[in-house]
This record gives structure tokens, C-alpha cells and sequence, in this order.
């Protein structure tokens, strides 16, 4: 049986294993995630192992995504940007690969809406937040060339994602404005609008990281990170303004996916996914 499984502290609120197990179902393979709750003190010990229990891989969330990248034999270029593995892949060898799958993950699930990178170029993007989320957004968005501006409750936070990125981006795609307020991206023309927060989110879904009073407009694209509740009340703003709006259920679902190949070697079937994933919510 092949082993997998998510890494995190606390669980309970993890829609995972309902994705990847009917990946595997749909797949024919003989394989398992499990979710495996470890309070830091024992992540160590727990990654480690991951080798003599024959596990596969495994994914990893909060607040582990940082922990673990000294305990990796390699990382790829994206986890060493984000600074954040969020995926684990154990090779034939034992050596452990990190990965962070996010970024890939966010910039398909944009695709898959049929938003181009070009008229990303042209607007630019807001990221509401400065936090790990955001991090790997910018770091999608920025190594293709999408101008980025953020908004962060705090300027020091929004400063050490900028610095934690420049050195691993070109120059000519670095971020524009590390600390930006609502009222001034709007009359910027910004094409795309993140909510990287946790602002709306289960169980306060009545919040919105977006002022009632500054408008939406309606050639904007909304992005809320959020997927639980998957209608939130900042996408609710966005369509009262005739803006489209997307929740975080495609980035789940391809970042998802993208750690199911890395383990099976095989095309993840991701409708199969989206389905169980929606189903459990």
C-alpha cells in the first residue's frame, strides 16, 4: 500500500484525505492518506520516521511548513523562495525532497478560470495580507512577471516577505509596493485582489478583510484564499459590484494534486478530486 498523509497541529479541520483518498479510488491505486497530528515538539521525530514507515510522502500544513525545511535533503526552488514546504516526497533512496506546491497550485487554479498572465501584467495584483499564504502567492504571481502591491496590518511583515523573495527573482519582477491601503490600489486599476488572511474564514464567516465603503470595481477579479465557507462575504461584495469572484477551492484541489503526482508518479485525476473535496465541505 502506498502510504501518504498531512503533517499539521491541530487536524480537524482538514478536507485532505477525502481529496486524496478518492484520488486514489479513482485511480485504482492501493494507497492511503492519513491525517497525522503532531505538536511541534515531535515533528522532528515524525519526518524522520516517515522513511522507516515506508510512507511515500506526505503533506505538510501550520504551523509545520517552516520546521520542517532543515530536516529536508533537498528543497526545490520554490520552497527555498517561500520558504515553506508544504509537500514531502520520500525517494527510493530515503532522502527526503521538499516542495512547495502552492504557488503552482494558485497560478493553475487562475488558469483553469481562464485568467491570463498578460492581463495580469498589464493591471498588476493587491495582496490583502503579508503571511505564508501571501508569500507563496507573490512568489507565484511575481516569477512571471505580474507587478505585486500588498496590504498588510503590519508594514514590518510585508517588508520581510519582499526580502525574503528578492533574491530569488529577476529585477525586473520584484514587488512594487510593499505596504499599499485599500483606497489607494483602487485608484490604481488593479486587476486582481487576494484575500491571503484568514479573515472570513470558519468559524467567523460573517467578516470580510474588504471596507463596505470603498467600492469594488466590476473589471476586478476577486480572489479569496478562504474555501470554508466556499461563498464568503468578501466574494459576496464582489458580486454586488458585478466583479467575478473565486474562492480557494481550485488552489486546494491543484496544489493537491501536484503533491499526488510527485508520490504516484502518475496524472492526478483532479475532477475526482474537486468532487470528494466539495462533497466534504
Amino acid at each position: 500500500m502506498l502510504l501518504t498523509g498531512l503533517i499539521g497541529w491541530p487536524l480537524g479541520h482538514s478536507r485532505s484525505p477525502a481529496m486524496h483518498n478518492a484520488a486514489f479510488a479513482a485511480s485504482g491505486i492501493d494507497g492511503i492518506y492519513l491525517l497525522m497530528p503532531l505538536p511541534p515538539e515531535r515533528v522532528r521525530e515524525a519526518v524522520i520516521g516517515l522513511r522507516a514507515l515506508g510512507f511515500r510522502g506526505s503533506n505538510v500544513t501550520i504551523p509545520h511548513k517552516q520546521a520542517v525545511l532543515p530536516l529536508m535533503d533537498e528543497l526545490s526552488p520554490a520552497a527555498r523562495a517561500i520558504g515553506a514546504v508544504n509537500t514531502i516526497v520520500v525517494r527510493e533512496d530515503g532522502s527526503l525532497f521538499g516542495d512547495n506546491t502552492d504557488a503552482p497550485g494558485f497560478m493553475a487554479d487562475l488558469s483553469g478560470h481562464g485568467i491570463t498572465v498578460e492581463e495580469l501584467r498589464a493591471g498588476g495584483a493587491l495582496l490583502l495580507g503579508a503571511g505564508g499564504s501571501a508569500r507563496a502567492v507573490a512568489y507565484a504571481l511575481a516569477s512571471v512577471g505580474v507587478p505585486i502591491h500588498i496590504h498588510a496590518r503590519r508594514p514590518e511583515q510585508a517588508e520581510r516577505l519582499i526580502a525574503g523573495l528578492r533574491p530569488h527573482l529577476d529585477d525586473e519582477f520584484l514587488i512594487l509596493n510593499h505596504q499599499l491601503s485599500i483606497n489607494q490600489s483602487q485608484r490604481l486599476k488593479i486587476k486582481l485582489i487576494i484575500n491571503c488572511t484568514p479573515v472570513g474564514m470558519h468559524p467567523h464567516p460573517d467578516a470580510s478583510p474588504w471596507p463596505d465603503d470603498t467600492p469594488i470595481q466590476p473589471d476586478q477579479i476577486i480572489y479569496d484564499l478562504v474555501y470554508n465557507p466556499p461563498d464568503t462575504v468578501f466574494m459576496q461584495q464582489a458580486r454586488t459590484a458585478h466583479a467575478r469572484a473565486i474562492n480557494g477551492l481550485g488552489m486546494l484541489v491543484h496544489q493537491g494534486a501536484l503533491s499526488w503526482q510527485q508520490w504516484t508518479g502518475q496524472p492526478a485525476p483532479v475532477e475526482a478530486m474537486a468532487n470528494a473535496l466539495t462533497k466534504s465541505l
